[in-house]
This record gives C-alpha cells, structure tokens and sequence, in this order.
C-alpha cells in the first residue's frame, strides 16, 4: 500500500474521492442494519470505544443514525449511506503495494472502489485499531466526510502497528 506522506489538501480530496467509489447501500431511513465485527481484543475494543463515544452527528451532512444491532463498534450516517465498523482484523489489502493510500488529517487511508459503481471504502492504517468506513457513490464526493473523520479517529485511536 502506498500512502503518501504529505497531508492531504481538502481541495484535493474531492478529485482522489471521485476517481475511487465507495460502498452500495442506499442512504435514507432513521437506521441501518451493520453488522458488528468479531470481537476484538480487548485494547482495540476501547480504542473502538472511545471512537464511539467521540464521533459527530453529522457526516457529510447526513445525521447519524442508529445501528442494529447495537455496538461500540458500528455507527452510520443517512441510514446505510455511511457506515463505519471499528474493530476490523488488518485487510489483506494492506498488503498489496500496488494498492491506493492517503493521509487525512494524520490518519492513513486505504482506498478501495466497490465494484459496480458501489462506492469507496476507506480503512485506516497506522494506528493500534482498524476503522473501515464504507460510502456510498453519491456522497463520497464531500471532501469533509473524511477529514472530519479523520480528525476523531487521531484523537481517539493511537498510532501504531495493531497485531490484530
């Protein structure tokens, strides 16, 4: 994975967003069905904790909703339109250098285009807990869903390499 060690420039995320293409559920609705990962270790489950706690209302200018079944470990924004899921085992994909990456904020990023059209799905790197967040085409073109993200998930997931 190649993630580039410059910050990334709000200007130039919209550009970054559009050539990728994140995740395929359809926004709308007061609730969406995530389903929670595995059990995490215990140190990745409060890390995932404190990222709950701390996460907006807002994303994208979706309000956020409720999840089901309940978790520390899943949120979403406009229905399904963004999901989070916190706790995630290290993708494979981390260890393709071919694969996309940026930094936001001082959080890593791996960029992945869904197939069909579905979206992006974005998974952090370089910090003691994976979050993978999956956005639906039409708004991960909003430069500010991920740097608003970003800037929780540097305040409440430290960095470092996570054995899990």
């Amino acid at each position: 994975m190649s993630l580039h060690h410059r910050p990334l420039r709000v200007l130039a995320l919209p550009a970054a967003l559009s050539v990728l293409a994140l995740a395929a559920c359809s926004p709308g609705g007061s609730q969406a069905r995530v389903d929670p990962p595995a059990t995490p270790p215990a140190d990745v489950a409060g890390f995932c904790a404190a990222l709950h706690e701390e996460l907006p209302e807002t994303v994208a200018g979706l309000a956020r909703t409720t999840t089901e079944p309940a978790s520390d470990l899943t949120a979403s924004w406009g229905g399904s339109a963004i999901v989070l899921r916190c706790g995630i085992p290290k993708p494979h994909e981390m260890a393709d250098p071919a694969q996309e990456g940026v930094h936001v904020n001082d959080v890593a990023w791996l960029l992945e285009k869904l197939p069909d059209g579905g979206g992006f799905r974005f998974t952090t790197g370089g910090r003691l807990a994976y979050a993978q967040v999956r956005v639906d085409q039409r708004h991960a073109q909003d430069a500010g869903m991920l740097v608003g993200l970003s800037d929780v998930i540097a305040r409440t997931v430290p960095e470092g390499v996570s054995s899990y």
